[in-house]
């Protein structure tokens, strides 16, 4: 079965709630191919390695977290950015890429989708005065030692974090996908036990130490993996059309 591609970004816009989201980046079709679509693979960044994978399994459409055209980025279509542009021009394939929607989305967003993965009951954003909060504040149903915090986090991600081990034992966590290590004031704030992001500053450590937070900087790339096969799965039951994710590993 195929689908309009315009039908296909409509209701992804909409379902996202595109247009009341402010981004460094446009949200939605960036590139546009073919008119029809069939099959969706979807991946973490639209990356050389992601767009060769997604014309081997002959995508209609590549579907990403982290796409192009990015405020402040050279706008010159040269060297890494005229070749995956080319590669998508040459095979009628489309790129959508949704960044801040699909990490606030209250139902496929990355930072639900970490949730629960890890078995947090969300209890509300990291930033209670801020109705857009990337971050959330969650618990756990039985508290852990630092240390089983990050098994946990290794076995479920399958990557292992970076830890600073904080004075306690953790059941209130604040977390924020990707690089966020910029929020941990306002975990130290929500009074949270730990905080879980994806990178991790020089500053960072400092802060963590100060404050008898345990930190935990478990990859860009590995804690954003999940938002966008969550939608990906949404858009082929709503349109009965396949997807595929693909995984092309990141350290960092």
């Amino acid at each position: 079965m195929a689908i309009a591609l315009t039908t296909l970004v409509e209701e992804t816009d909409r379902y996202l709630n595109v247009a009341k989201i402010a981004d460094y980046c446009p949200n939605g079709l960036q590139v546009e191919g073919g008119p029809q679509v069939r099959r969706i693979v979807s991946g973490v960044t639209a990356s050389q390695a992601l767009l060769d994978a997604a014309v081997a399994a002959e995508a209609d459409v590549v579907l990403v977290h982290h796409g192009y055209f990015w405020k402040n980025e050279d706008p010159r279509v040269v060297g890494m950015k005229q070749r995956r542009l080319k590669t998508l021009l040459n095979h009628d394939i489309s790129l959508l890429a949704y960044h801040l929607p699909l990490d606030v989305h209250d139902e496929v967003g990355n930072n639900v989708q970490l949730a629960r993965l890890l078995g947090l009951t969300i209890e509300g954003p990291l930033e209670p005065d801020n109705p857009r909060s990337v971050g959330l504040v969650g618990s756990l149903e039985t508290p852990l030692a630092p240390v089983d915090f990050m098994r946990l986090v290794h076995e479920k991600l399958d990557r292992e974090p970076l830890m600073i081990e904080g004075n306690g034992p953790i059941r209130r966590v604040g977390w924020c996908t990707g690089g966020a290590q910029g929020y941990i004031d306002q975990a130290i704030a929500a009074g949270v036990d730990a905080y879980l992001t994806g990178e991790i500053s020089e500053p960072t450590v400092h802060s963590a130490r100060e404050n008898g937070l345990s930190f935990f900087a478990a990859g860009h790339h590995a804690t954003e993996r999940y938002g966008v096969q969550a939608l990906g799965e949404y858009l082929a039951r709503r349109f009965a059309i396949e997807h595929l994710f693909i995984d092309c590993p990141n350290p960092a």
